[in-house]
């Protein structure tokens, strides 16, 4: 079977407010400053799951994640108020699709006092550090596994995610883990150019 892209994810409501992209020149220099959010498909033998992501910028590590056999906002709402329970960003950048546009997902944000930064339209870079995450994932994990069920297909994904977090050391990160550099075990060093 061909590897290639599946669904398209990122439809926006027109209805729904935009919001301007923040991240444009912005130094971001620590943990929790700014969170990537996507939601990307996972394919199974027979069908797809969501997978629903909040990604911290600076270090890369995955703060908190869901999986859903529905596309419905439930499971989005559900794990950003997990995450928000242990701790807060200052800017939150999703894409423009309709959950990130939804007046329930953006009352959330505004409830928490969190900056929404969303990417313009056709930008998939604006949102970088979690689109590569994706990719990491699906090459590493999703397409070389067969996954039956959605019970498999969480734990394919959770077996990533923790080893993305804990044990594999990132380039960008100066060779530390995402887990380190989030949690401050590991301080790093500014470059000058």
């Amino acid at each position: 079977m061909a590897v290639y892209p599946g669904p398209n994810l990122s439809k926006r409501d027109l209805q729904h407010r935009i919001y301007p992209y923040l991240l444009r020149g912005l130094p971001i220099t620590a943990p929790n400053q700014v969170w990537s959010v996507d939601i990307t498909y996972i394919r199974m033998t027979q069908g797809w799951m969501y997978l629903y992501a909040v990604m911290d910028w600076y270090s890369r590590y995955i703060v908190d994640w869901q999986m859903d056999q529905s596309l419905e906002i439930g499971f989005v709402l559900e794990t950003m108020k997990r995450a928000f329970d242990r701790v807060q960003p200052t800017i939150v950048n999703s894409d423009q699709g309709s959950h990130f546009t939804s007046p329930k997902y953006i009352d959330l944000l505004k409830e928490h006092e969190i900056r929404i930064s969303m990417d313009g339209k056709g930008r998939a870079k604006d949102n970088i550090v979690i689109e590569r995450f994706w990719r990491s994932l699906k090459y590493n994990e999703i397409y070389i596994n067969e996954y039956s069920s959605p019970r498999e297909t969480r734990q394919g994904v959770q077996h990533y995610i923790h080893l993305h977090n804990h044990y594999l050391p990132h380039q960008s990160l100066q060779n530390f883990t995402p887990a380190a550099v989030y949690n401050r075990q590991a301080l790093l060093l500014s470059t000058c150019e």
